[in-house]
Protein backbone atom coordinates (compact mmCIF):
# COMPACT_ATOMS: atom_id res chain seq x y z
CA UNK A 1 0.00 0.00 0.00
CA UNK A 2 1.43 3.36 -1.24
CA UNK A 3 2.75 5.13 2.47
CA UNK A 4 5.09 7.81 1.12
CA UNK A 5 5.14 11.14 3.37
CA UNK A 6 3.20 9.71 6.07
CA UNK A 7 4.78 11.92 8.18
CA UNK A 8 3.52 15.29 6.88
CA UNK A 9 -0.30 13.94 7.88
CA UNK A 10 1.06 13.27 11.09
CA UNK A 11 2.72 16.67 11.75
CA UNK A 12 -0.70 18.11 10.88
CA UNK A 13 -3.09 15.59 13.15
CA UNK A 14 -0.59 16.58 15.91
CA UNK A 15 -0.72 20.73 15.24
CA UNK A 16 -4.57 19.97 15.26
CA UNK A 17 -4.73 18.04 18.72
CA UNK A 18 -2.86 19.98 20.72
CA UNK A 19 -3.47 23.38 19.44
CA UNK A 20 -6.69 23.76 17.40
CA UNK A 21 -9.06 21.47 18.91
CA UNK A 22 -8.69 23.52 22.56
CA UNK A 23 -12.17 24.74 23.66
CA UNK A 24 -13.03 28.48 22.20
CA UNK A 25 -11.06 30.71 24.09
CA UNK A 26 -8.35 28.72 25.51
CA UNK A 27 -6.43 28.14 21.87
CA UNK A 28 -5.16 31.51 20.37
CA UNK A 29 -4.20 29.81 16.91
CA UNK A 30 -8.30 28.77 16.79
CA UNK A 31 -9.50 32.21 16.84
CA UNK A 32 -7.19 32.97 14.53
CA UNK A 33 -8.07 30.11 12.28
CA UNK A 34 -12.15 31.41 12.65
CA UNK A 35 -10.95 35.15 11.52
CA UNK A 36 -12.54 35.64 7.84
CA UNK A 37 -9.97 36.46 5.42
CA UNK A 38 -9.77 39.52 3.20
CA UNK A 39 -11.96 40.08 0.55
CA UNK A 40 -9.57 40.00 -1.90
CA UNK A 41 -8.14 36.92 -0.41
CA UNK A 42 -11.54 34.98 -0.41
CA UNK A 43 -11.73 36.10 -4.73
CA UNK A 44 -8.34 34.89 -5.13
CA UNK A 45 -8.60 31.06 -3.72
CA UNK A 46 -11.25 28.57 -2.41
CA UNK A 47 -12.30 29.48 1.40
CA UNK A 48 -10.65 27.05 3.92
CA UNK A 49 -12.76 25.38 5.91
CA UNK A 50 -11.75 26.09 9.93
CA UNK A 51 -9.92 23.24 12.18
CA UNK A 52 -12.16 21.55 14.28
CA UNK A 53 -12.85 22.53 17.95
CA UNK A 54 -13.71 21.41 21.11
CA UNK A 55 -16.80 23.21 22.71
CA UNK A 56 -16.10 22.10 26.15
CA UNK A 57 -13.09 21.20 28.19
CA UNK A 58 -14.17 17.34 29.11
CA UNK A 59 -14.99 16.74 25.28
CA UNK A 60 -11.36 18.22 24.09
CA UNK A 61 -9.75 15.38 27.40
CA UNK A 62 -11.48 12.79 26.51
CA UNK A 63 -10.32 13.42 23.09
CA UNK A 64 -6.74 13.14 24.29
CA UNK A 65 -7.80 10.22 25.89
CA UNK A 66 -8.74 8.39 22.24
CA UNK A 67 -5.43 9.65 21.00
CA UNK A 68 -3.50 8.49 23.35
CA UNK A 69 -4.84 4.86 21.90
CA UNK A 70 -2.80 5.72 18.63
CA UNK A 71 -0.89 2.71 18.77
CA UNK A 72 -3.45 0.36 18.87
CA UNK A 73 -6.04 1.18 15.90
CA UNK A 74 -8.58 -1.27 17.01
CA UNK A 75 -8.89 0.15 20.71
CA UNK A 76 -8.26 3.55 19.55
CA UNK A 77 -11.47 2.99 16.94
CA UNK A 78 -13.65 1.48 20.21
CA UNK A 79 -12.59 4.79 22.19
CA UNK A 80 -13.40 6.67 18.95
CA UNK A 81 -17.07 5.67 19.32
CA UNK A 82 -17.39 5.55 23.00
CA UNK A 83 -16.62 9.59 22.02
CA UNK A 84 -18.91 9.82 19.07
CA UNK A 85 -21.95 8.16 21.42
CA UNK A 86 -20.59 10.54 24.01
CA UNK A 87 -20.40 13.62 22.24
CA UNK A 88 -22.69 13.17 19.13
CA UNK A 89 -22.24 16.70 18.13
CA UNK A 90 -18.55 17.13 18.14
CA UNK A 91 -16.79 18.18 15.51
CA UNK A 92 -13.82 16.11 17.03
CA UNK A 93 -15.03 13.01 15.59
CA UNK A 94 -13.91 14.01 12.28
CA UNK A 95 -10.25 14.05 13.85
CA UNK A 96 -10.45 11.07 15.71
CA UNK A 97 -11.85 8.75 12.68
CA UNK A 98 -9.43 10.32 10.66
CA UNK A 99 -6.68 9.11 13.20
CA UNK A 100 -7.94 5.65 13.47
CA UNK A 101 -7.30 5.63 9.65
CA UNK A 102 -4.11 6.57 9.86
CA UNK A 103 -3.57 4.14 12.64
CA UNK A 104 -5.33 0.89 10.57
CA UNK A 105 -2.93 2.14 7.34
CA UNK A 106 0.25 2.04 9.76
CA UNK A 107 -0.96 -1.37 10.67
CA UNK A 108 -1.32 -2.26 7.07
CA UNK A 109 -4.94 -3.03 7.69
CA UNK A 110 -6.52 -2.01 4.47
CA UNK A 111 -10.26 -2.91 5.03
CA UNK A 112 -9.98 -1.12 8.33
CA UNK A 113 -8.94 1.79 7.07
CA UNK A 114 -11.11 2.01 4.42
CA UNK A 115 -13.86 1.62 7.12
CA UNK A 116 -12.76 4.24 9.02
CA UNK A 117 -12.46 6.39 6.15
CA UNK A 118 -15.96 6.34 5.28
CA UNK A 119 -16.94 6.63 8.88
CA UNK A 120 -14.40 10.12 8.01
CA UNK A 121 -16.78 10.69 4.86
CA UNK A 122 -20.22 10.56 6.58
CA UNK A 123 -19.17 13.77 8.98
CA UNK A 124 -17.23 15.21 6.00
CA UNK A 125 -17.92 14.33 2.61
CA UNK A 126 -14.95 16.67 1.41
CA UNK A 127 -12.58 15.35 3.56
CA UNK A 128 -9.58 14.82 0.89
CA UNK A 129 -7.85 12.47 3.08
CA UNK A 130 -10.70 10.45 3.50
CA UNK A 131 -11.50 10.50 -0.05
CA UNK A 132 -7.82 9.16 -1.27
CA UNK A 133 -7.98 6.78 1.61
CA UNK A 134 -11.23 5.20 0.83
CA UNK A 135 -10.05 5.65 -3.00
CA UNK A 136 -6.63 4.11 -2.87
CA UNK A 137 -8.04 0.88 -1.01
CA UNK A 138 -10.33 0.33 -4.01
CA UNK A 139 -8.05 0.86 -6.19
CA UNK A 140 -5.38 -1.13 -4.99
CA UNK A 141 -7.33 -4.25 -3.44
CA UNK A 142 -9.65 -4.32 -6.24
CA UNK A 143 -9.30 -7.99 -8.33
CA UNK A 144 -10.10 -9.01 -11.75
CA UNK A 145 -12.51 -11.51 -10.54
CA UNK A 146 -14.69 -9.31 -8.57
CA UNK A 147 -18.15 -9.22 -9.56
CA UNK A 148 -18.33 -5.21 -8.66
CA UNK A 149 -14.99 -4.57 -9.88
CA UNK A 150 -16.20 -1.64 -12.59
CA UNK A 151 -18.75 -0.26 -9.43
CA UNK A 152 -15.14 -0.42 -7.42
CA UNK A 153 -13.62 1.25 -9.79
CA UNK A 154 -16.02 3.97 -10.83
CA UNK A 155 -16.22 4.85 -6.78
CA UNK A 156 -12.45 5.01 -6.64
CA UNK A 157 -12.47 7.26 -9.19
CA UNK A 158 -14.95 9.53 -7.96
CA UNK A 159 -13.85 9.56 -4.69
CA UNK A 160 -10.20 10.65 -6.14
CA UNK A 161 -11.68 13.31 -8.42
CA UNK A 162 -13.17 14.87 -5.73
CA UNK A 163 -10.25 15.09 -3.40
CA UNK A 164 -8.40 17.34 -6.16
CA UNK A 165 -11.52 19.21 -5.93
CA UNK A 166 -11.38 19.67 -2.36
CA UNK A 167 -7.60 19.92 -1.32
CA UNK A 168 -7.63 23.47 -1.41
CA UNK A 169 -10.52 23.91 1.12
CA UNK A 170 -8.60 21.67 3.87
CA UNK A 171 -8.83 23.14 6.99
CA UNK A 172 -5.17 24.27 7.99
CA UNK A 173 -4.12 25.44 11.56
CA UNK A 174 -3.22 29.07 11.79
CA UNK A 175 0.60 29.59 11.42
CA UNK A 176 1.34 26.81 9.83
CA UNK A 177 4.17 27.81 7.89
CA UNK A 178 3.30 27.80 4.06
CA UNK A 179 5.91 25.52 2.64
CA UNK A 180 4.37 23.44 4.94
CA UNK A 181 0.77 23.61 3.63
CA UNK A 182 2.15 23.32 0.23
CA UNK A 183 3.91 20.14 0.80
CA UNK A 184 0.96 18.39 2.55
CA UNK A 185 -1.71 19.59 -0.53
CA UNK A 186 1.15 18.47 -2.73
CA UNK A 187 1.04 14.93 -1.21
CA UNK A 188 -3.01 14.62 -0.93
CA UNK A 189 -2.59 15.38 -4.70
CA UNK A 190 -0.42 13.31 -5.59
CA UNK A 191 -1.89 10.31 -3.76
CA UNK A 192 -5.52 11.70 -5.83
CA UNK A 193 -3.30 11.04 -8.87
CA UNK A 194 -2.02 8.05 -7.92
CA UNK A 195 -5.66 6.17 -7.26
CA UNK A 196 -6.84 7.60 -11.08
CA UNK A 197 -3.39 6.20 -12.34
CA UNK A 198 -3.92 2.60 -10.66
CA UNK A 199 -7.65 2.46 -11.95
CA UNK A 200 -6.62 3.51 -15.20
CA UNK A 201 -3.23 0.47 -15.53
CA UNK A 202 -5.62 -1.86 -13.86
CA UNK A 203 -8.30 -0.94 -16.57
CA UNK A 204 -5.02 -1.55 -19.15
CA UNK A 205 -5.88 2.02 -20.08
CA UNK A 206 -2.15 2.40 -20.02
CA UNK A 207 -1.31 6.24 -21.88
CA UNK A 208 -4.39 7.77 -19.58
CA UNK A 209 -2.16 5.76 -16.41
CA UNK A 210 1.14 7.30 -17.02
CA UNK A 211 -0.60 11.00 -17.64
CA UNK A 212 -1.84 10.84 -14.23
CA UNK A 213 0.91 8.60 -12.61
CA UNK A 214 3.51 11.58 -14.14
CA UNK A 215 1.12 14.44 -12.14
CA UNK A 216 1.78 12.16 -9.50
CA UNK A 217 5.16 12.05 -9.19
CA UNK A 218 5.08 15.95 -10.21
CA UNK A 219 2.80 16.64 -7.26
CA UNK A 220 5.05 15.75 -4.64
CA UNK A 221 8.96 15.73 -6.41
CA UNK A 222 10.68 15.43 -3.15
CA UNK A 223 10.01 12.23 -2.17
CA UNK A 224 9.01 10.37 -5.54
CA UNK A 225 6.60 7.01 -4.16
CA UNK A 226 8.57 3.95 -5.30
CA UNK A 227 5.30 2.35 -6.54
CA UNK A 228 4.12 5.15 -8.20
CA UNK A 229 7.47 5.53 -10.04
CA UNK A 230 7.89 1.27 -10.61
CA UNK A 231 4.12 1.59 -12.23
CA UNK A 232 4.61 4.41 -14.67
CA UNK A 233 7.48 2.24 -15.62
CA UNK A 234 5.20 -0.58 -16.50
CA UNK A 235 2.97 1.82 -18.03
CA UNK A 236 5.49 2.73 -20.19
CA UNK A 237 6.81 -0.71 -21.14
CA UNK A 238 2.89 -1.68 -21.47
CA UNK A 239 2.78 1.25 -24.22
CA UNK A 240 6.30 0.12 -25.81
CA UNK A 241 8.00 2.70 -24.88
CA UNK A 242 11.04 0.60 -24.19
CA UNK A 243 13.74 3.72 -23.71
CA UNK A 244 11.83 5.85 -21.77
CA UNK A 245 10.09 2.80 -19.26
CA UNK A 246 14.19 1.99 -18.47
CA UNK A 247 14.90 5.26 -17.65
CA UNK A 248 11.80 5.24 -15.47
CA UNK A 249 12.91 1.80 -14.30
CA UNK A 250 16.23 2.52 -13.27
CA UNK A 251 14.65 5.49 -11.01
CA UNK A 252 12.68 2.60 -9.35
CA UNK A 253 16.06 0.80 -8.24
CA UNK A 254 17.55 3.84 -7.17
CA UNK A 255 15.14 4.37 -5.05
CA UNK A 256 14.22 0.80 -3.57
CA UNK A 257 16.15 -1.73 -1.72
CA UNK A 258 17.23 -4.87 -2.98
CA UNK A 259 15.64 -7.98 -1.12
CA UNK A 260 12.12 -6.11 -0.93
CA UNK A 261 9.19 -6.79 -2.88
CA UNK A 262 9.37 -3.46 -4.98
CA UNK A 263 13.13 -4.01 -5.12
CA UNK A 264 12.89 -7.06 -6.61
CA UNK A 265 10.44 -6.14 -9.07
CA UNK A 266 11.86 -2.44 -9.81
CA UNK A 267 15.37 -4.91 -10.45
CA UNK A 268 13.22 -7.35 -12.67
CA UNK A 269 11.77 -4.73 -14.62
CA UNK A 270 15.19 -3.19 -15.57
CA UNK A 271 16.47 -6.23 -15.94
CA UNK A 272 13.45 -6.80 -18.68
CA UNK A 273 13.79 -3.37 -20.24
CA UNK A 274 17.39 -3.56 -20.35
CA UNK A 275 17.49 -6.52 -22.38
CA UNK A 276 14.76 -5.31 -25.01
CA UNK A 277 16.67 -2.04 -25.79
CA UNK A 278 19.77 -4.38 -26.59
CA UNK A 279 21.22 -4.22 -22.82
CA UNK A 280 22.90 -6.98 -21.61
CA UNK A 281 21.40 -6.90 -17.89
CA UNK A 282 20.06 -10.79 -17.13
CA UNK A 283 16.91 -11.20 -16.07
CA UNK A 284 14.39 -11.82 -19.01
CA UNK A 285 11.04 -13.36 -17.26
CA UNK A 286 8.19 -10.99 -18.05
CA UNK A 287 7.11 -10.07 -14.76
CA UNK A 288 3.75 -9.37 -13.16
CA UNK A 289 2.76 -5.97 -11.91
CA UNK A 290 3.59 -4.52 -8.50
CA UNK A 291 1.55 -6.08 -5.77
CA UNK A 292 -1.58 -4.04 -4.11
CA UNK A 293 -0.70 -4.21 -0.92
Amino acid sequence: MKQAAIGILVLTLSAWMWAQTQPAGQAGGAQQASTPPPAAAQTAAPTAKRPPQAKTQPEYDAYKAVMAESKDPVAMEKAADDFATKFPDSELRVLLYSAVMQSYQNANNAEKMMDAGRKVLKLDPDDPVALTGVAQVLAERTQDTDLDKDQRYAEATKLAQHALESIDTVAIPAGTPQDKIDSYKGFLRSNAYYVLGTVEYNQEKYAEAESNLRKSIDAFPSQPDPLVVLRLALSLDKQEKYPEALKVANQAVQITQENTTLGTYARNERDRLTQLTGGSAAGTTQQPPPPKN
